[in-house]
């Protein structure tokens, strides 16, 4: 079955070149989730081979309205670049084949991992609508950019509200201070400060855009730095 996975890879390569190859290889690429998903009888989200491809997938699902909305050949240009660097690194991860540990066995837990997936397209996304801003002078991308965001951030909460409750029913607490919580706060405040600060007008512009760039910085962080390098109750 790897090789549905394996199937997407040139396919974004070859979206570098030519767009609609993006959206080919989005279909062997979500069809791999999918029958992992019913094989494992569970959603595929535990460990970095599962959950680097879910985040490529969503990225290229999330960037179809942008097919209309922003016609930046720079634009679909970097979202293939990234889709195949985090599905080559999926491809070289070590696949989880077991169950669900009973702490992991709930719907707050699903519900909690495929909104931050969301979430970090989003906000994936939203550097990618920054760096066309910059390197194109697109000041009309940036409020683009902004609402991009905006939605990621709804997802980023509900998302840290579902784990709350999940951390509730499997440690009797809603939250722990390990290295992983503290960067999904520090990661909620950023946007946090992101959003209010575009409210000014002085922020709005390439202010703004860079603010928002550094946040998918702060992403990456928090998703493999946390995870990988200090200890977590999360198993990315």
């Amino acid at each position: 079955m790897l090789w549905i996975a394996i199937a997407a890879l040139p396919l974004y390569l070859l979206g570098i070149w030519k767009r609609p190859f993006l959206y080919v290889g989005l279909v062997p690429q979500a069809g791999y989730l999918l029958f992992r998903g019913v094989a494992l009888g569970r959603l595929p989200l535990v460990g970095p081979h599962d959950t680097l491809t879910f985040l490529s997938a969503a990225i290229v699902a999330f960037t179809i309205p942008f097919y209309v909305l922003l016609k930046k050949p720079l634009f679909f240009r970097s979202t293939a670049v990234l889709s195949a660097v985090l599905t080559a690194f999926a491809l070289m991860a070590k696949q989880h084949n077991t169950p669900l540990p009973p702490v992991l066995d709930t719907v707050w837990f699903e519900l909690h991992v495929v909104l931050a997936f969301f979430s970090y397209a989003l906000f994936g996304i939203g550097a990618i609508i920054g760096l066309t801003c910059l390197r194109e002078r697109d000041t009309l991308g940036e409020g683009l950019q902004y609402r991009t965001i905006l939605v990621g951030y709804c997802c980023f909460s509900f998302s840290m509200i579902f784990g709350g409750v999940w951390a509730y029913l499997a440690w009797g607490t809603y939250w722990l201070w390990t290295p992983k919580e503290l960067w999904t706060s520090i990661l909620w405040l950023f946007h946090t400060l992101y959003l209010h600060a575009r409210l000014q007008s002085w922020w709005i512009g390439n202010p703004s855009v860079i603010l928002g760039m550094t946040g998918f910085v702060i992403v990456v962080i928090t998703y493999l730095g946390a995870s990988l390098l200090m200890k977590s109750s999360h198993t990315l």
